[in-house]
């Protein structure tokens, strides 16, 4: 505990100030006296806050600047009755007693933590009393601290807290400061007697559903990346909670003394100051950073907060995700503290009335050796599963087949058990057939699997899994930990299973009831990512944690394989579809060469799917629905061979009479006409009804004579809007329109760029709406119009208008760094260079990148944009003057520079400011 001014000191300051003033009014002592409490707010301040960065303990902090607040609170009342509204026999009404409330009646404050208050009066408010308070209000506003105040009587208080569960809360934890003691003691006794008693139930039921609903309007899971320390899951308020409980049933100040009681085992109770701890730790250090009060653990102070509590890069894992895991970890014994309580409760409603509120119609029988009590499978003896390990997997296995919830007390006995799971067990074939049945079973598996990993149980028995289990992926495409999101991926693909998501992913619901490879595609999804982390390749790695893992659970070696591939090419179809031309038919045929088969492309499909969407809110859309669709029916057709003997003449032809057949108001010399004004790749991108719409949209153009043709279509199923624009072609014109859709605030997502035989240029943008979903306001498309028509005529410059309306980078968003990076294949495509680059992505970054490949001298035939948080992937499907490759090395590199300033200007934007030392401002 730092050195920190002592009430008397404080009080020798005070009187001296009164001295030096003489018989001054009060009002005019008002002014010194907040500066001698501002200036021994900000020694005690300083004085904690060097401690802290000293030892790192966030409990020596929250006490010490609990006491530190009970001075200036203390000194100041002293002040008031002393100097300010003094009275030489106050009567019994204006005998007045405060106290702490909150988390300060606890001695627990957070640096810039809130200060609640109580003022007790034995009855009710008198003049003088309202005068004090309002004194002492408004000077501790002064000092800039939040105060929470309540003003009330001995009586107000018990029929409140009655009435108002957190009233009765905060009373429970109220710690005398000052005045009337006498007063406070009274309040603590008839508090215990005339609201605690008979009222244990209703405490206890009211706090584990205030904790439900808050844990439900927060994100109802503990591995969100960025954790509300105080509010989440597994924070500092689901422990306070169960304090609450233990103090309100055990009567208890202390957790040790919950050891004593047979509560707790004694390294659990260390735990619990372990894990308290360490949230206290973490929530000082966010205080420090921020300057605020900051409950949210965000990005942009996740590394700093490493830094300084000392963790480094190790192992392929950088210094914040190895904190990160730590918190995660934390929280989770969290969870196990919570399973413990509880079922130290069940076992004491046993033996009395007191816990009534648990007892459900209380029946006792037993489902395949286990006691089955109020619905709930128990076992009989607190050692059991010591004596019995494998029955700490059939436990799981037992409630998934029956649809039965597992009893707190069973919980608890295997988390004092989990060193009984060995290598013995892992090899133990009945327990890997269970394990199997569990993963594999048409009852969702996520509600199992969960369990599993909440007890510890998950990561034990598979011990690569255990290694990914609180990880966190440092960065803004990923909501959850690598675990959390293998079980949410794991839910969806069951739910894809059971056709209740059938709106939403058609294709992948119908198809998933024809594979034949079931069991391997759930062993594929739970080991997709299990080797993330560990410095290399996850794809590859995971593919050999695969290998191992199938044979122990007793798949077949044909299985095994099939797992294996599919944790491996687990991207391959998500690359493809998101970064490849799919009306290219090189890239169909690299991706039939690697899948081969229609059974693999239906499990690389459902896979893929479930993964998507178990990355988090808006990461799955209707557009990336729709590649994925187009990508797999073209490549159903090419390995069924339906395509073969069509031939791309044949379709070519197939693609005119159509055509010609859906315009039947046109003449044939028009038909004709407007057929000659298109190259074979152009009748081969389209589908039938959007060819109709080009070309009624080209005639109408033709007609007119108009300089500049846009038309715009929203497809609200697929989230986008379409856009074409016909006109004169130049270089340098998708760049151009790149810029205008990013001032109008479109996102490209796809791009096609046709050169018609007539010079003119047909280009289609598919765009969303800045943040996703369509472009469809109004008021955005009247102004990407107006832009189009002053950009095409000269009357705008885009380049300072983009670098004018770019917004600042926050913080939140500047702290992950994203390397710039150009690859250009060759391979991919066999007509067009195939350039991929990587950046951070802002508005205007396309505009940029394709000016400088327009600068480049090239021809860009078709684009692929996608975004993944911070990070920009682009693709360009690409050509020279000449209409050919790029394959001169000079050339090459070239291309590479040029492309990477673009990129790194946008990086350099990025940069943070210098950091200030810390301890200043």
């Amino acid at each position: 505990m730092p050195a920190l001014p002592g009430r008397a000191a404080v009080n020798r300051r005070l009187a001296k100030l009164v001295a030096d003033n003489g018989d001054r009014s009060s009002d005019h002592l008002r002014s010194p006296l907040l500066s001698t409490l501002k200036a021994v707010l900000e020694e005690g301040r300083t004085a904690i806050r060097t401690a802290f960065e000293t030892n790192h303990r966030g409990d020596l902090c929250v006490h010490a600047t609990a006491v530190l607040t009970d001075t200036i609170v203390q000194c100041l009342a002293d002040f008031a009755l002393e100097h300010v509204y003094p009275a030489a026999e106050p009567t019994k009404a204006e005998r007045l007693a405060i106290a702490a409330t909150g988390g300060y009646g606890r001695a627990e404050m957070a640096p810039f933590s809130d200060v609640d208050l109580l003022f007790l009066l034995p009855y009710k408010r008198t003049p003088r009393v309202e005068q004090v308070v309002e004194y002492m209000l408004y000077l501790l506003w002064d000092l800039g601290w939040k105060v929470g105040h309540a003003v009330r009587s001995v009586d107000e208080c018990l029929r409140q807290a009655g009435e108002d569960m957190t009233i009765r809360t905060s009373l429970l934890e109220a710690r005398f400061l000052w005045g009337e003691r006498a007063l406070f003691t009274e309040l603590k006794r008839r508090f215990q007697k005339e609201v605690m008693t008979n009222s244990t139930t209703a405490f206890i039921e009211a706090k584990l559903e205030e904790r439900n609903s808050r844990h439900r309007k927060i994100g109802d899971s503990r591995y969100m990346l960025e954790p509300n320390v105080k509010e989440g899951k597994g924070g500092l308020r689901d422990l306070q909670t169960l304090f609450w409980i233990a103090k309100y049933a055990y009567q208890v100040e202390e957790v040790e003394e919950l050891v004593a009681k047979g509560v707790l085992l004694a390294e659990e109770a260390q735990r619990f100051a372990k894990a308290q701890t360490f949230l206290w730790t973490t929530r000082c250090e966010m205080h420090y950073q921020t300057g605020r009060q900051e409950d949210r653990l965000t990005f942009d102070i996740q590394a700093g907060i490493a830094r300084h509590l000392g963790y480094t890069n190790h192992a392929g894992t950088s210094d914040v995700e190895r904190f990160m895991k730590h918190y995660f970890m934390v929280a989770k014994d969290v969870g196990d503290l919570t399973r413990i309580l509880c079922a130290a409760l069940e076992q004491e409603k046993r033996r009395g009335p007191r816990f009534a509120f648990l007892r459900r119609a209380f029946t006792r029988n037993e489902v395949e050796g286990f006691a089955l009590e109020a619905g709930r499978l128990n076992v009989k003896a607190d050692r059991h599963f010591r004596t019995h390990p494998l029955d700490m997997i059939r436990l799981f296995h037992v409630a998934q087949v029956h649809d039965l919830d597992i009893h707190p007390h069973a919980l608890r006995a295997i988390t004092r058990a989990l060193s009984a799971i060995g290598p013995k067990l892992r090899e133990d074939a009945e327990a890997n057939r269970l394990f199997l049945e569990i993963l594999t079973s048409r009852k969702d598996p996520e509600i199992a699997l969960r369990r599993m990993n909440e007890a510890g149980v998950l990561g034990r028995f598979v011990p690569d899994f255990g290694r990914i289990v609180g990880m966190m992926q440092f960065d803004m495409y990923h909501h959850f930990t690598v675990d959390e999101h293998t079980l949410f991926a794991l839910g969806i693909l069951h739910t894809i299973e059971t056709g209740a998501l059938k709106d939403e992913v058609p294709l992948a619901s119908e198809v998933i009831h024809t594979i034949n490879s079931r069991r391997a595609l759930y062993v594929a999804l739970l080991c997709h990512d299990i080797a993330k982390g560990r410095g290399g390749d996850h794809s590859i790695l995971g593919a050999k944690v695969a290998e191992k893992l199938c044979p122990r659970f007793g798949m077949s070696e044909e299985e095994t394989e099939t797992v294996a591939w599919l944790v491996r090419w687990h991207l391959a179809m998500s690359h493809n579809a998101f970064k490849r031309d799919l009306d290219d038919e090189q890239t169909i045929k690299a991706f039939v060469d690697l899948v081969q088969s229609p059974e693999r492309l239906k499990l690389l499909l459902c896979l893929t799917v479930a993964d998507i969407r178990a990355v988090g809110p808006g990461r799955w859309n209707g557009w990336r629905a729709t590649l994925l669709r187009q990508l797999y029916r073209r490549s159903e057709e090419r390995i069924s061979g339906r395509i073969e003997g069509e031939g791309r003449d044949g379709r070519l032809v197939a693609v005119h009479e159509d055509l010609a057949a859906d315009l039947p108001d046109w003449t044939r010399e028009e038909i004709d006409a407007h057929l000659s004004r298109g190259y074979a790749s152009y009748w081969l991108s389209f589908n039938r009804q959007t060819l109709v719409r080009q070309a009624r949209l080209i005639r109408e153009a033709e007609r007119t004579q108009a300089p500049l043709t846009m038309d715009t279509r929203v497809d609200h199923g697929r989230g986008i809007t379409e856009i074409m624009v016909y006109t004169p072609d130049h270089a340098g014109l998708f760049s151009r329109l790149a810029g205008i859709l990013a001032l109008a605030g479109a996102d490209i997502v796809d791009a096609r760029i046709f050169t018609m035989t007539n010079g003119m240029a047909l280009d289609v943008f598919t765009v969303q709406a800045a943040g996703g979903g369509s472009f469809d306001r109004p008021d955005k498309l009247a102004r990407l119009y107006s832009l189009a028509d002053k950009a095409l005529a000269g009357e705008l410059r885009l380049a300072e208008e983009l670098s004018r309306r770019r917004p600042a980078l926050t913080p939140r968003t500047r702290v992950f760094r994203v390397p710039p990076r150009v690859l250009i294949d060759n391979t991919v495509s066999k007509a067009h260079t195939v350039i991929e680059v990587n950046g951070r992505d802002r508005p205007g970054l396309l505009y940029d990148v394709t000016r400088a490949l327009t600068q480049l001298n090239l021809q860009i035939a078709s684009a692929k944009i996608s975004t993944y948080g911070s990070l920009a992937v682009d693709v360009f499907y690409v050509k020279d003057v000449f209409g050919l490759k790029i394959t001169h090395d000079r050339r090459l590199a070239d291309i590479r520079a040029a492309l990477l300033k673009a990129l790194e200007d946008a990086e350099a934007e990025a940069k943070p400011a210098k950091p200030r030392k810390r301890g200043t401002g």
